[in-house]
């Protein structure tokens, strides 16, 4: 499992401090297609918003945090990997505090989770996801989050594996059936599997919200 530590303070330049300031607005909106519903249990964050590439996109990245003004006539560039990381290396130091008096509580290892997820750093977020489904194994959005860690990291079949898992226990879930349809189209080449995950989210789900895209997906995905 990845070690994580508490990084050591440093001197940052003017243009660094700008845009670690802006990190905590920044966080979230990394998410690509791939949707992340464990928010409830996160801190404050904007992760509820899907960010969509164009129709003929290359296959799902991460779309990198959006430049936000610093009101001081220049526009900081997006944190790095490094600094996002010791951001969250940061912000995770009071919750790893309370973490150690209570090692199996599955709500602070989760808002560890989406801290690390939402910047980036997807080995860490896994490795937190994967012990708070240790203590509550039946919590789907956890375990669709865990795989959607997974797929970012490259790992298609444990982002598939997972998503299964959460259907089991959750059939309906749309996140879930969303991000198995892209995981299976773009991953694993498997249209047909992709518009059988998206056609049942939308049978099961008549509201949902991004109906229209979905609806563009599969006819995407019929046409290749």
């Amino acid at each position: 499992m990845t070690e994580l530590k508490t990084s050591t303070s440093k001197s940052w330049s003017p243009k660094q401090a700008i845009t670690l300031a802006l990190f905590s607005l920044l966080l979230g909106v990394c998410g690509g297609w791939l949707i992340r519903k464990s928010f409830a249990a996160a801190v404050p964050q904007t992760a509820q918003v899907v960010s969509t590439p164009e129709a003929n996109a290359a296959p799902v990245q991460p779309v990198p945090s959006q430049p936000v003004s610093a009101g001081l006539g220049s526009v900081p560039a997006a944190p790095t990997p490094q600094e996002l990381k010791l951001a969250a290396d940061n912000q995770a130091a009071p919750l790893l505090a309370q973490l150690h008096g209570d090692k199996n509580n599955a709500a602070l290892l989760t808002r560890l989770g989406n801290l690390y997820y939402d910047a980036e750093q997807y080995p860490a977020a896994i490795e937190y996801y994967e012990r708070s489904l240790k203590s509550q194994p039946s919590d789907p959005s956890v375990r669709t989050d865990l795989g959607t860690a997974y797929w970012y990291k490259g790992d298609p079949d444990a982002a598939i594996t997972q998503f299964d898992k959460a259907l089991a226990i959750a059939p309906n879930k749309a996140d879930t059936l969303f991000n198995l349809g892209v995981v299976k189209w773009q991953g694993k080449k498997d249209a047909q599997g992709a518009i059988a995950a998206w056609q049942k989210l939308l049978d099961t789900n008549p509201g949902y919200a991004n109906k229209e895209k979905v609806l563009q997906l599969i006819a995407q995905a019929q046409s290749r």
